[in-house]
């Protein structure tokens, strides 16, 4: 099965993403590995990868989809493959599908976990950490014992800056208007699932493998 993993931030793909790996033994690939990884393995790619990403600059798309054919055409990938993070334009969309056709494949589902903009909000503005030792709290979720004291420490719970209301409202944006042409491009071939992401997240899974079983 390849699949292309999409959603929010806060919706939920990384928890999803584990599931689905553990269950169906595909590798999950996301931008932030691939580029890592051909970049410890001092590949040509990775190497100019590296310049940019030492520079604070994007990694340009002729770079970033050298670097996903490369790695959609290792071993791991034969049986398929989980992406996260790519495509993230419509033209590396197409670019995509060109890769895929030269490795006879094609994407069978592209997953978008759908969640309302103000849950969203709500899962990323209520996140606490304790000064102390790092422990992650959620005000909804995972609410501390006392209020903003660490269970395991005592230490005093503090908001991360890219956590406050303002920087999440800019962040969801930013993503939304980034992720519509591309949710349409993916809509328009029929590759497009969407799968209400505001359920608890074990019916979110049942919801995911109702699709994927019908492949296996």
């Amino acid at each position: 099965m390849n699949l292309v993993l999409m959603g929010l931030p806060g919706a939920g793909k990384g928890t999803q993403a584990d599931k689905i790996v553990e269950k169906y033994g595909i590798p999950h690939i996301s931008t932030g590995d691939m580029f890592r990884a051909a970049m410890a393995e001092g590949t040509e790619l990775g190497l100019k990868a590296k310049s940019f990403m030492d520079k604070g600059e994007l990694v340009p798309d002729e770079v970033t989809i050298g670097i996903v054919r490369e790695r959609l055409n290792k071993e791991d990938c034969k049986q398929g493959f989980l992406l996260d993070g790519f495509p993230r334009t419509v033209a590396q969309a197409d670019a995509l599908e060109g890769i895929l056709a030269e490795i006879g494949k094609k994407i069978d589902y592209v997953i978008n976990i759908e969640v309302n903009q103000n849950i969203l909000m709500e899962r990323l503005t209520g996140r606490r950490i304790c000064k102390n030792c790092g422990a992650t709290y959620h005000l909804v979720f995972n609410p501390p014992t006392e209020t903003g004291v660490c269970d395991r420490c005592g230490g005093e719970l503090y908001q991360r800056p890219d956590d406050n209301e303002e920087t999440v409202q800019n962040r969801l944006e930013v993503n939304m208007k980034q992720t519509q042409p591309l949710l349409d491009f993916y809509s328009e071939k029929g590759y497009l699932t969407n799968i209400n992401g505001q359920q608890d997240i074990d019916d979110v899974y049942q919801d995911i493998d109702s699709l994927l079983k019908g492949l296996v």
